[in-house]
């Protein structure tokens, strides 16, 4: 079930709160047992073989999970690695099996000649995200800062439905103690309105504005395949589109996923913050899929050695989690080089900071032109990736890469030559083409481009809007908005207008992109 359609909007969403806080009146058990049935229809819903799968994970890391709490509070030290090594290989085993299987013995017979086949393998919806979940709280429960003895609750922090698709990646510490307050069971009006309001923010941004410029990505990237030649302006301009859909589409799940929650009376961890303002690559980072990235830091990169190592130590350390990071994405070979290519950005930002501290320089300060310079290179540097990231293949991805730095030169399209008039004949005058660009379909593209470079530059993110409500967790200190949300008539009328444009436009509605991984 997606949350841009009519069945999540119209029955599923009233219905579950509805019986949430109906049974919160009468048992907090009840109410959390009611949500977490109601998260495994929402699992349901787009595979009913796989639920028996999420019970499995679930049933095998909550037994696994206690006894390790149990060896760590008996001071069983041993014993409760041990265990918590058996339970993390049993995890990735099963992501492996469904998400690497097939391309491990394609890369095989590539490799070896051989005709290994294991037949199509359907990825389980949100695999990768219930898996990280319950890894962390084996490890917590290991390092005794989580222990779970109520399955119920248990069961309701994996498959928390906000959460459960797409992210955000949970930790126990700060989901539990919520699900264990009486308040949240009792229906919170000034919650519900925020959460509402940010619900169907994000869904304008869904379907308003990633679906609407959804069109013009894949003429671009599809046409290395159909053997076309790109020029640099389609280049550029499938890879901005590209950006900008990713960019809303995954900002508009994340505002659901806390819209939702906030709903309910929870508050779950912010995992987008303002991502394409960031000054360099260390700061996209912190805003781009932040539980994700808190993930890798914590288990990944601190075991790894983080900080604590020579500087060789930690940027072999940093590479190795971003290719890792870029393996958790998807089963190919664009997202190691995806993920490589990150790692390099990275190491590259690291070691400039740690120039600047034995210059003397404050690492932290600069001009305001010099982080407008950085904003602008990480942007780049970032636009440049996803190409990696959405090409089908890297051969496709090369003829975006080589189109885009002008390889195939700059042509732009007929239609302009009479259009810009003299301008047109002056910059054919200076050898700049004008002829047929089939990948550009629609020129329309470029008022989006401009448009939404805009907005995520200058507005407001939904998190300073919405700072009134304290709608999240962790969220990152910034100047607060001027435009601040408040429950009031033009709010409401507001939420309205948009959630009726939504509707109008919810006939075409398609999967969040996050939901592949």
């Amino acid at each position: 079930m997606l949350f841009n359609s009519q069945a999540f909007i119209f029955l599923f969403l009233p219905l579950t709160l509805l019986g949430f806080f109906v049974l919160g009146r009468i048992s907090m058990k009840l109410a959390a047992g009611w949500l977490a049935a109601a998260s495994l229809f929402f699992y349901g819903w787009w595979s009913p073989a796989y639920v028996a799968l999420l019970l499995a994970s679930i049933l095998g890391n909550f037994f696994s999970g206690t006894a390790i709490a149990r060896a760590h509070a008996a001071g069983q030290t041993q014993r409760s690695r041990r265990l918590l090594t058996l339970a993390v290989i049993a995890n990735l085993a099963l992501l492996s099996y469904y998400k690497y299987a097939n391309f491990f013995v394609d890369n095989l017979n590539a490799v070896a000649g051989t005709g290994l086949s294991l037949g199509e393998i359907i990825l389980p919806l949100g695999i990768s995200f219930f898996t990280f979940t319950q890894i962390a709280f084996l490890v917590d429960a290991h390092q005794g800062k989580a222990r779970e003895y109520n399955l119920v609750h248990y069961g309701l922090f994996v498959t928390y439905f906000p959460h459960l698709i797409a992210g955000p990646i949970l930790h126990h510490g700060e989901m539990m103690p919520q699900f264990a307050r009486r308040d949240i069971y009792r229906p919170q009006h000034d919650l519900i309105a925020a959460g509402l309001t940010l619900f169907v923010l994000g869904l304008a941004k869904k379907v308003l504005i990633a679906d609407g410029v959804a069109p013009y990505v894949a003429p671009v990237f599809d046409a290395p395949g159909a053997g076309l030649t790109l020029t640099m302006l389609e280049a550029w301009c499938g890879a901005l589109a590209y950006t900008f859909q990713l960019y809303f589409d995954f900002s508009g799940y994340s505002d659901m996923a806390v819209g939702l929650s906030l709903m309910f009376g929870v508050r779950l961890p912010v995992n987008f913050h303002s991502p394409y303002k960031a000054v360099n690559i260390i700061d996209f980072w912190r805003r781009w899929h932040m539980t994700l990235s808190r993930f890798l830091r914590d288990y990944l990169y601190v075991p790894l050695g983080g900080n604590r190592k020579s500087a060789a130590r930690r940027y072999a350390n940093l590479l190795i989690t971003m290719l890792l990071g870029g393996l958790w994405h998807g089963a190919g070979w664009t997202f190691v080089l995806w993920g490589a290519l990150h790692g390099v950005y990275l190491v590259i930002n690291h070691a400039w900071l740690a120039l600047r501290r034995r210059l003397g320089q404050d690492r932290h300060r600069g001009t305001p032109w010099g982080r407008r310079a950085g904003c602008l290179l990480t942007f780049i540097a970032v636009v440049v990736a996803w190409v990696l990231f959405r090409a089908p293949d890297i051969d496709s991805a090369m003829a975006i890469l080589r189109a885009m730095a002008g390889f195939n030169g700059l042509v732009l399209p007929e239609a302009w030559l009479v259009k810009l008039g003299a301008a047109g004949e002056m910059l054919a005058a200076a050898g700049i083409g004008f002829g047929a660009t089939p990948a550009l379909t629609r020129t329309g593209v470029l008022h989006w481009i401009w448009i939404l470079l805009l907005v995520v530059w200058l507005a407001p993110n939904t998190q300073q809007i919405m700072a009134a409500a304290k709608p999240a967790l962790g969220v990152l200190k910034e100047a607060p908005s001027r435009i601040q949300w408040r429950v009031s008539v033009p709010w409401a009328l507001l939420t309205a207008g948009l959630l009726l444009a939504v509707i109008v436009n919810l006939g075409r509605h398609s999967e969040f992109l996050y939901f592949q991984f």
